[in-house]
């Protein structure tokens, strides 16, 4: 991993991280888009943040899951009409 990369995320950008990657419906290319870690990055972030167990057992989730990756993934995010912001009129 870039090391200069790693110094400029913060605890809350690793945090949230952790968080996305533990998602099913977040792909490691949204993960991307939003701050610049690609999936190589993403597992050596996880296997620091997270205990061994808990990194293998996210490992096995993860592992030739369709939905954590977009060009194959069939997942759609739902997304509830009370989320839409009023129209103005």
């Amino acid at each position: 991993m870039d090391k200069q990369k790693v110094k400029m995320l913060t605890d809350t950008d690793i945090d949230r991280i952790v968080e996305m990657a533990w998602e099913d419906r977040t792909t490691f290319d949204t993960i991307y888009d939003q701050f610049g870690i690609s999936e190589p990055e993403v597992i050596k972030i996880m296997r620091k943040s997270m205990k061994r167990s808990s990194f293998l057992m996210w490992r096995e989730r993860v592992s030739g899951r369709k939905t954590k990756h977009a060009a194959t993934s069939e997942a759609q995010r739902f997304r509830c009409d009370r989320q839409d912001k009023p129209k103005a009129h």
